[in-house]
């Protein structure tokens, strides 16, 4: 499997992500710049990752301008094809304005930016960027963000919930699902969901930053390494 990582103006974790796939897992990464209009030789059984970052400086909504760059005309008909997507904090603004998931991601509720630790239960292991994990399993992934706030009509989150779409919950360490460890106010503590095929993911939390061992935690990695482990 080989991995694609897209760089918009104004993304500042690409380099986090590039490292994780060519060093710590020694995968064929291409780097996809924003105005390119094609994905060079990645095919559907590839993923291509959307980093965090201020894509466009978070000009009108977060990733509202992203949506519009000549790349993700590319990234959206590889999705639609079956091929995976992984956008992870402005990644998943990104696709959401793109229209490959539902929702909204809103201002964190305390208004203010929020940049800590988090936990995550795993809600279902039956996609290929969760196999890797337990259901139910807690992972430790640092947030950072200022509209992490997943919000969605009722009939949309009850959609979410009834065909097992949500892949995270923010938790507790012991994997409790409460409102004092949402970090932003999320609806049902969502911090990441699928797509309809599940091929599509988008989380707020930033795994790749807690996938190298010399970080002092790897639990991300975990989540790397489910993709590898269905390839």
């Amino acid at each position: 499997m080989k991995f694609g990582v897209v760089i918009f103006p104004g993304s500042n974790c690409d380099a986090d992500i590039i490292h994780v796939c060519q060093n710590v897992m020694q995968c064929e990464t291409r780097i996809l710049w924003h105005k390119d209009t094609s994905l060079q030789d990645l095919t559907t059984d590839d993923c291509i990752m959307i980093p965090g970052g201020f894509s466009y400086g978070d000009y009108l909504r977060c990733g509202a301008i992203a949506r519009f760059s000549p790349i993700m005309e590319k990234v959206i008909e590889h999705a639609n094809n079956g091929g995976y997507v992984f956008g992870i904090c402005n990644g998943f603004q990104i696709l959401i304005e793109a229209g490959l998931l539902p929702g909204a991601l809103l201002r964190n509720k305390s208004l203010n930016f929020v940049c800590k630790d988090v936990y995550l239960r795993t809600m279902n292991n039956s996609s290929i960027f969760t196999s890797g994990l337990n259901k139910e399993e807690v992972l430790k992934i640092p947030v950072a963000h200022g509209e992490g706030n997943y919000f969605a009509e009722p009939d949309t989150i009850k959609q979410l919930e009834d065909s097992n779409r949500i892949a995270f919950k923010y938790c507790s360490q012991d994997g409790t699902i409460d409102e004092i460890d949402n970090p932003n106010g999320s609806l049902n503590n969502i911090a990441g969901i699928f797509n309809e095929n599940k091929n599509v993911l988008g989380l707020m939390p930033h795994p790749e930053r807690y996938s190298d061992g010399l970080l002092g935690c790897s639990d991300g990695l975990k989540i790397f390494k489910s993709i590898l482990s269905n390839y």
